[in-house]
């Protein structure tokens, strides 16, 4: 089976609030991350910086991003995400699947 992946574009938003991001690994895997900048983070990423699990992994693409909120909220979602499965992960990547709702 053969995924065509499109370039992900992000939008600027307001530079204090947070984002969770996917990055596509060449070999296929998929990195979950959090911060308020996700060009520049995904420019860390892109030269070595950064995360030590993206390291040699290029090229990258980012596949996810988007607005979450709070620091505290970005966290959680991490987490969440981090424990989805591969195919769950795909699916929110595809958009036929949303970030899992927290709790109040």
């Amino acid at each position: 089976m053969t995924i065509n992946f499109k370039p992900l574009t992000v939008p600027l938003s307001d530079p204090h609030s947070w984002h969770l991001y996917l990055v596509r690994c060449a070999n296929g895997d998929l990195y979950t991350g959090i911060t308020t900048n996700v060009e520049r983070r995904f420019n860390e990423h892109n030269n070595n910086r950064g995360a030590r699990r993206l390291k040699g992994k290029g090229p990258l693409q980012l596949v996810f991003s988007q607005e979450v909120g709070n620091r505290s909220q970005a966290l959680r979602l991490e987490h969440r995400v981090k424990k989805l499965s591969k195919p769950d992960k795909e699916a929110l990547v595809a958009g036929k699947r949303s970030l899992p709702v927290l709790p109040d």
